[in-house]
């Protein structure tokens, strides 16, 4: 049982630790395929208190990467393919350049950059013409991809993006699904490329993706029971809390 718990955790982790997060993994995915997002960032705050800081990023980028897949599978009639090609090449742009980057980004500056940028697409002058343009939506992936490899959790903000097209509440979840796979795919490849020994999280990412599947699974069918209106209303507020919420870290760090 012992040598069980050791490969499930690496070694590093007990296994109620272990238990708790594979757990948290169904939740999250749950909240994040009914409400839109937040799950994502709801799990790196967790894990962040459990895990070595070296694997934090990459650990969650696979874990959010195997969720945000099963739900791209489940919606993938609904993509914006047009959208989803432009965002995967800034994507890879974004992904080469933070491999060549060596000197961590001051945290407070990430944050700042997030919030603000987060309250100005939710809450900023609209622009006429609601459709992300092609060249939008590169700047995004690489912007959002460059940023992922410091802070982990992309998520509020590829999804203010994608909520700014004016998307049903499906082509929403599956764009941005689908956004976030090829994102997180590509992150992995990084991490990987750098050093990082994915083998050995390998079995405790694979429960969790695996509960996160079945959370997923529950969260859409709560989905489409969500009123258009409602869902757009609820979306925004969770943004702005995320927001409000990395505005408060940023100011506590400087006290």
């Amino acid at each position: 049982m012992d040598s069980m718990f050791d490969l499930l955790t690496a070694g590093v982790l007990e296994p109620v630790t272990a238990l708790g997060l594979i757990l948290l993994a169904g939740f999250t995915s749950f909240v994040t395929g009914a409400m839109g997002l937040g799950g994502g960032m709801l799990l790196l705050v967790v894990m962040a208190s459990t895990l070595p800081i070296a694997a934090l990023i990459p650990v969650h980028g696979l874990v959010q990467l195997g969720s945000n897949a099963s739900r791209s599978v489940m919606t993938f009639r609904h993509l914006d393919r047009t959208m989803f090609k432009y965002f995967a090449v800034g994507t890879v742009i974004g992904a080469l350049v933070a491999s060549l980057v060596v000197v961590q980004l001051p945290l407070l500056l990430i944050q700042l950059a997030i919030a603000v940028f987060l309250l100005l697409v939710v809450w900023g002058v609209k622009p006429k013409q609601r459709e992300t343009s092609p060249s939008g939506s590169v700047v995004a992936g690489a912007f959002t991809t460059f940023l992922s490899m410091f802070v982990g959790a992309s998520g509020p903000m590829v999804a203010s993006v994608v909520f700014r097209n004016g998307y049903d509440k499906l082509t929403h979840t599956a764009t941005f699904a689908t956004c976030m796979t090829f994102q997180h795919s590509l992150k992995a490849v990084v991490f990987t490329f750098v050093g990082f020994a994915f083998w050995q999280w390998l079995p405790l990412v694979v429960a969790m993706i695996a509960s996160g599947a079945v959370g997923t699974w529950l969260g859409l069918k709560l989905l489409n029971k969500i009123p258009v209106e409602k869902f757009k209303l609820l979306f925004k507020i969770i943004l702005t809390v995320l927001a409000l919420r990395l505005l408060y870290q940023a100011v506590l760090s400087l006290l």
